[in-house]
């Protein structure tokens, strides 16, 4: 449609032709009132009843919400209207007629449990406030792109179908390959290392994981987006350093170009991006705070990974995005590289809520490397794609990954993880 004209760029004393949904039908009598829906915003549509020809007053107000149709008319201004002006129609042309039982309202009059509004999510995302989440979302993902180019990454595209999971264990989806087991991988990690050892030292990628972890929680996925970082000759502090940035520009991004959807949301007034380095705490010391805060029934001893009551325990005390670096050896895994026998260079990044990101420098002596692999059970030769390549020229090198949809749920205050996601993928839910 050539001549079509956003709901926003109606000007009085134009003759437009807008497209859009119908998203309410008010008959007051002798004066009706259509409001079209388009990506841009809403318009009134203004019938007189008893001066307009009877064929155009008819099809203006029998056609279903949510059909789509186009309008031709003249726009006049009217301050009682919801955007100040108004079309007196010449024509309204139904292209594509909506059944009258709709299995939730887009208008957001009548609510819907989540497990419905996922089952239709495409009548969901007509809700302006389920629009600006992915608004927002996308918004971030350009941000983070444009900082990591910033920081000199290449964006690299890893294998999702694997011969070996990352980390090994039962976190693996099979599938079936040719007559041979792959799986589904559940971490770029291991060929992002490989990348800081070629040519191109210094890489990033947003892109699925998969995850068959058997939880059932509002923060877990099996299908989820990660954001990953990794670059040669850099050390565990420029790679939270580099984390830092690249949250920071998200949040100045939203901050700075979805006044819009932030409004949608209810959260103009109190969003803002972070200011000031996130607070790092070493691992010793987060958990004689969480011990402090006392939260838990048991205190927390070294080696203890933290629980969900003693994160929040700690996000609550501390008010801010931090880090936890220092992490026990014995509970990070084998690429991590160890400063000592007890202590490793890994970190996370933690919101209030919830985690973020996990990180740290890498082993890229060979030899240990493959130590690594044997004390935490797994095969080093079933890895050997990746091991060998240890041995021509592995430079010192960091990284992390952060969960995207984590991000969007941290930064948006949502409920559910599933909120940030079109069409999530989780214990109970593979279609749509």
């Amino acid at each position: 449609m050539d001549e079509r004209t956003y709901t926003a760029d109606a000007e009085p004393g134009d003759t437009v032709t807008v497209a859009g949904w119908v998203h309410e039908v008010r008959d007051l009598g002798g004066i009706a009132f259509l409001i079209l829906r388009d990506t841009e915003g809403k318009i009134q549509v203004k019938f007189e009843v008893e001066e307009m020809d009877d064929e155009l007053v008819e099809t203006g107000l029998n056609v279903h919400r949510e059909s789509v149709i186009s309008v031709t008319g003249d726009v006049e201004e009217e301050p009682r209207a919801p955007t100040g002006v108004e079309i007196t129609p010449e024509s309204v042309d139904v292209i594509s007629e909506a059944d009258p039982e709709l299995p939730l309202d887009p208008s957001g009059k009548v609510d819907a449990e989540l497990s419905t509004r996922l089952d239709n999510r495409t009548l969901d995302l007509r809700k302006d406030e389920v629009k600006a989440i992915f608004e927002i979302r996308a918004e971030v993902l350009r941000a983070v792109r444009e900082q990591f180019r910033d920081l000199g990454c290449t964006e690299i595209n890893t294998p999702k179908i694997v011969a070996t999971g990352t980390e090994g264990g039962t976190e693996l989806f099979p599938i079936t390959y040719f007559g041979q087991e792959a799986f589904m991988n559940q971490s770029p990690q291991l060929f992002k290392q490989l990348m800081v050892g070629s040519g191109l030292e210094r890489v990033f990628e947003i892109g699925p994981i998969f995850r068959a972890e058997e939880h059932n929680t509002p923060r877990h996925l099996n299908e989820a987006t990660s954001i990953d970082f990794e670059s040669a000759f850099a050390d565990h502090t420029e790679a939270m350093d580099a984390c830092e940035a690249v949250v920071k520009a998200a949040y100045e991004a939203v901050e700075s170009n979805c006044q819009d959807e932030l409004v949608a949301l209810d959260l103009a007034d109190e969003f803002e991006a972070p200011e000031g380095e996130f607070p790092r705490l070493t691992y010793e010391e987060a958990i004689e705070r969480i011990n402090a805060t006392g939260e838990l029934d048991e205190p927390l001893v070294w080696g203890d990974d933290l629980p969900t009551e003693g994160e929040h325990a700690l996000g609550q005390d501390v008010g801010e995005h931090y880090f936890i670096t220092d992490w026990p050896s014995e509970i990070k895994p084998f690429y991590i590289m160890d400063k000592d026998d007890e202590v490793s260079t890994g970190f996370d990044m933690m919101h209030p809520e919830m985690e973020l990101v996990s990180g740290g420098a890498r082993e890229h002596r060979y030899d240990h490397l493959v130590d690594g692999f044997e004390q935490q059970g797994l095969d080093p030769e079933a890895f050997d794609y990746y091991t060998k390549m240890f041995k021509y020229g592995m430079p010192p090198h960091a990284g992390w990954g952060l969960g995207g949809e984590r991000l969007i749920m941290t930064m948006l205050g949502l409920g559910n993880i599933r909120e940030a996601v079109l069409f999530p993928r989780d214990r109970q839910r593979l279609s749509p």
